[in-house]
């Protein structure tokens, strides 16, 4: 079952690929507007693996409620992930796979500029953890509703620099997750640079430290992609690698 959900969501983002896109980064939900541009739908969509048994991908819809993307606004988004994990039950050597499926729905406000753009967001968060066999450990098990909240920016300091935060924090589970990058520029609006990521909730946290290749475009597409070390509370050591795709229309 989980293999056709990962199967839904993998054929979601090619199709996403499939259409205009004029931003370079799934995380940040903002990008330096290019001049010629007035979407006000931008589809993000984002496919995460590591070598620690787990693989999630996402869809976010951002909506500008009036005016366009490029300009500062009010702001709708819904967003989905799925995905699955494993690990091991130490005391009884058991394996144990878990399915997660996660939505909601936010409203906000985005602060464009020339070269940067600060965006926050409140609103519903719905989430179900399902595990394979029963484990006593895992408190985040089950059907959870809260109340979820993100903040996320980009700037480009220079023609040739970039920064981009994103974070969020939901109330069920205490779900947290953050990532931030810097890059230079190797052409035009391409960036290669370092990137740190931050995630967990009350059963597990991991962090991971990477590069990133942002903005590089295929088309009328731009894409980023990401790789690196990644250290888990339950699985430990391991690799991971990202793609991110934003189509806008």
């Amino acid at each position: 079952m989980m293999r056709l959900k990962l199967g839904l969501w993998l054929s979601l983002v090619t199709a996403v690929a499939g259409a205009d896109a004029r931003a370079a980064d799934w995380y940040t939900g903002a990008a330096p507007p290019p001049p010629d541009d007035s979407w006000i739908v931008a589809v993000d969509a984002s496919v995460s693996i590591t070598s620690n048994s787990s693989q999630f991908a996402g869809v976010t819809g951002t909506m500008a409620l009036a005016d366009t993307l490029r300009e500062s606004g009010a702001r709708l988004r819904v967003d989905g992930l799925a995905g699955s994990y494993d690990y091991r039950i130490r005391e009884a050597g058991t394996r144990v796979r878990g399915e997660q499926v996660e939505g909601s729905a936010l409203v906000g406000y985005e602060w464009v500029w020339r070269d940067a753009a600060l965006a926050g967001y409140v609103g519903l968060n719905v989430r179900d953890n399902r595990l394979s066999v029963p484990d006593p450990t895992n408190s985040v098990v089950g059907t959870a509703v809260g109340v979820k909240s993100v903040l996320e920016a980009y700037a480009n300091p220079t023609d040739a620099t970039m920064v981009s935060a994103y974070g969020s924090y939901a109330t069920d589970h205490r779900a947290y997750y953050g990532r931030f990058k810097g890059g230079f520029a190797l052409f035009d609006r391409t960036f290669l640079g370092p990137e740190v990521t931050f995630l967990g909730d009350d059963f597990f946290n991991q962090w991971r430290v990477g590069a990133h290749l942002t903005g590089f475009q295929i088309g009328m597409l731009k894409f980023a992609v990401a790789a690196g070390y990644v250290r888990d509370r339950v699985q430990k050591g391991g690799f991971y690698t990202s793609l991110d795709v934003r189509a806008s229309f």
